[in-house]
């Protein structure tokens, strides 16, 4: 485990220094399990550390890199042994732990999620944390009442992983899905993914009333402004809209009227800070009945540690469609 090579985030008041070093494991923060890594992912969320354009870092040097999946090959905790293939995502790596994008990492045990069965290392981080936020988002609407019979349900920011497993999970439990993108050579690849319908944002009128038409059942949201605005309200009564991502805008401008003449729910989908019980049962949907059927279509191609830099700035631009995986070993 001595000097390997791991994509390092420096930090400071001139900027951000992304680079390829070689580390020893003493040089990595602590954690109980040590695992031999075999694929990471990713995320825009790893755009903006690794470019500095978004402060992710809470902490400097950091490996960069927020999913990770391996092999464990050291264990203070009982729970793992050596040889067990586990996987962590959307728990602090890249932001206050060092991340997946190296060739070893070390983790905090109560991090660690066993590999479901029926998946493959490869498979977890096709999910990664874009998948596994999607299922969240499912999994918290369903908790809360929805159901396919309640209506169509709006997938924004539908070409990106989050929105892209989304659609692909909602289709697969029966819902009826309308996916939001402006990239007009991206209808097939919605489609073929489950949409029932592909509508350009530009195109729509979402009007400016305190309530909209309702035409949605539930909706899930990855832009924030008006988009998550008109989604509050245009959902028929009882529907939940998540709210995922702020790629469009942080703010969001509605009245309390769709919430208390309509019961709309507005659900917060908080990845990182979800409880390990909860986060087990997700992971365990996600190998049951929330099964994705189209990963091989959502992966859009794989990568070194050594080309991470030289790809992250299409996430900034908006360019992507799909998931990226990280080969690492």
């Amino acid at each position: 485990m001595n000097n390997f090579k791991a994509l390092r985030i420096h930090s400071d008041k001139n900027g951000v220094d992304a680079r390829l070093e070689q580390l020893d494991l003493i040089d990595l923060n602590e954690g109980e399990v040590v695992i031999k890594t075999a694929w990471s992912c990713v995320n825009y969320k790893d755009a903006l550390a690794v470019t500095g354009v978004g402060k992710i870092l809470r902490t400097s040097p950091l490996v960069g890199g927020i999913d990770v999946a391996g092999v464990v090959v050291e264990s203070a905790d009982s729970n793992y042994q050596e040889g067990d293939e586990v996987l962590v995502t959307s728990a602090g790596l890249s932001e206050t732990h060092d991340g997946g994008f190296a060739e070893y990492a070390r983790l905090a045990a109560d991090s660690v999620i066993p590999v479901p069965a029926g998946f493959s290392l490869r498979d977890t981080m096709a999910l990664g944390t874009a998948g596994f936020t999607a299922a969240l988002a499912v999994h918290r609407m369903e908790h809360n009442g929805q159901k396919p019979e309640h209506g169509p349900i709006a997938v924004s920011g539908a070409t990106g992983g989050v929105g892209s497993v989304a659609i692909d999970l909602l289709a697969g439990r029966g819902y009826e899905v309308h996916a939001l993108s402006s990239k007009a050579d991206a209808v097939e690849y919605l489609k073929g993914l489950g949409a029932a319908e592909v509508l350009n944002p530009a195109d729509l009128d979402m009007g400016t009333r305190p309530m909209e038409r309702a035409v949605w059942g539930g909706a899930v949201d990855n832009l924030g402004g008006d988009v998550l605005s008109w989604f509050t309200r245009s959902t028929k009564y009882g529907g939940n809209v998540a709210s995922i991502g702020l790629a469009a805008s942080h703010k969001l401008e509605t009245t309390v009227m769709p919430f208390i003449l309509r019961g709309v729910n507005l659900l917060g989908i908080n990845a990182v800070d979800t409880p390990r019980d909860v986060r087990l049962t997700v992971w365990e949907r996600l190998a049951t009945d929330l099964k994705p059927r189209h990963l091989d279509t959502i992966v859009n191609g794989e990568i070194g540690l050594e080309e991470i830099q030289g790809c992250v700035q299409d996430w900034i631009d908006g360019e992507v469609t799909g998931r990226k995986l990280v080969k690492l070993n």
